[in-house]
């Protein structure tokens, strides 16, 4: 909705907002996931994450949400889902897993809630 005075940042409870800040604050992360739209990136990344990691200057958060494949950390860490996407690729999870891993829901039964939306 396009109104003077329309407040974008409404808190919607659960939900990290993409704003500056957030693009700001993960951008060593997305830079390093957007490397993996090169085969030879995400063969280097499997090899050795923490020297891959270390190379784009992640942080400690990061560096942890990495390791521990916590999607809602990375988003927290200022990850954009779009850059996440290719990183969840490398270990073949599909946006739906994503999507499930994000409500608690199963990639089956998220996709099931998908389906009742249309």
């Amino acid at each position: 909705m396009d109104q003077p005075g329309f407040d974008y940042h409404i808190d919607i409870p659960g939900t990290t907002i993409f704003d500056g800040k957030q693009a700001m604050k993960g951008y060593a992360l997305n830079k390093m996931c957007y490397s993996f739209n090169k085969a030879e990136n995400r063969e280097a990344f499997q090899a050795d994450e923490e020297a891959f990691m270390e190379k784009y200057g992640l942080n400690d958060q990061q560096k942890e949400a990495i390791r521990k494949r916590d999607v809602l950390g990375l988003i927290d860490a200022g990850g954009n889902i779009y850059y996440l996407a290719k990183f969840a690729g490398i270990f073949k999870l599909s946006v739906q897993d994503v999507g499930g891993l994000q409500t608690g829901k199963t990639t089956e039964e998220f996709k099931e809630f998908l389906a009742s939306q249309a």
